[in-house]
């Protein structure tokens, strides 16, 4: 089984909008029954409100020495590259900055725990990226809700009947049938492991690496086929404002926490990304039929 995938342009969500309406009004006319609906579990956390402003909070003995030491010389100096890091993203963790890292630690230690607050970014789903100021998103505790909910408002609004999936763009590594990710609650099928453990395993043996669904709503898929549409999402999707804060300050020429609201809003935005499966047509006159990996009538 093939697929497309074609992004959807929005403006940017602010907290406190209705995505809902955001989806159903950037799908209108584009969706059919049995597309796939990818959703950025990103957009979706700023829209509900799940931030936290960073520069009101205060660090702990053990967030500084995250910041001071483990950033600076385990991850600058031998993670990175044991991990294969870009050389422009081994030279920022030496430069770790500490009074911003250690209350970025603070959060990952609260809100992750501490085998997550040992990552480099990305700390159990807690992100920095495409966020203003001091900003981070948590990850969504209710994906499979959010997914469940969103589906069956397009099907409420628009009467097409699609398939809901939440991605996030933290890797999942794949080994034969095995699917491991350092993300807090993927998709069933997926295993979390370890923490930061599972990105330096994953990484340092260079496995097969793709993002990671957090919910599915309308058919049971295959695990692989779930992480193939995913992937195929984010390239089509795009990184935004860029990889990571660092990427997204040098973007906007400012400081660290410079980036303001206005500049993110002036940004090309695709939280939004509709899949359209197709089927391989047969070579010869006679009709064959192979067992799809996809269960469009078993409803989750």
């Amino acid at each position: 089984m093939g697929f497309t995938a074609r992004a959807v342009r929005t403006d940017y969500w602010m907290p406190g909008e209705n995505y809902l309406k955001k989806i159903v009004k950037a799908v209108e006319n584009k969706v059919s029954d049995g597309d796939i609906v990818v959703i950025s579990e990103k957009a979706i956390s700023v829209a509900m409100g799940l931030i936290i402003d960073e520069g009101g909070v205060k660090p702990s003995s053990l967030a500084r020495f995250l910041a001071r030491f483990w950033m600076r010389f385990v991850w600058g100096y031998f993670l990175g590259a044991l991990c294969h890091l870009r050389e422009i993203n081994i030279k920022r963790l030496r430069e770790y900055p500490l009074k911003e890292g250690s209350a970025h630690k603070e959060v990952a230690l609260r809100h992750a725990g501490f085998l997550h607050a040992l990552m480099w970014g990305s700390e159990g789903g807690i992100d920095g990226s495409n966020l203003p100021y001091a900003y981070v998103s948590l990850p969504l505790n209710c994906a499979q809700e959010v997914a469940e909910e969103v589906r069956e408002y397009i099907k409420a609004k628009l009467n097409r009947d699609v398939i809901v999936m939440v991605v996030d763009t933290d890797k999942t590594y794949s080994f034969r049938n095995f699917h491991f990710t350092y993300r807090l609650k993927p998709i069933k099928g997926i295993h979390t492991f370890l923490g930061f453990v599972a990105y330096v395993v994953g990484r340092s043996l260079r496995l097969k690496c793709r993002p990671t669904p957090l919910a599915l709503a309308g058919a049971k898929m295959s695990i692989d086929l779930t992480l193939n549409i995913a992937e195929a999402a984010e390239k089509a999707r795009g990184y935004g404002s860029g990889r990571t804060v660092w990427d997204m300050v040098e973007k906007f020429g400012v400081g660290l926490t410079g980036v303001t609201w206005d500049m993110l809003k002036r940004l090309e935005h695709k939280p939004i990304v509709v899949i359209k499966l197709r089927s391989s047509k047969p070579k010869t006159g006679k009709k064959k039929y192979k067992k799809r990996n996809i269960n469009m009538g078993a409803r989750i």
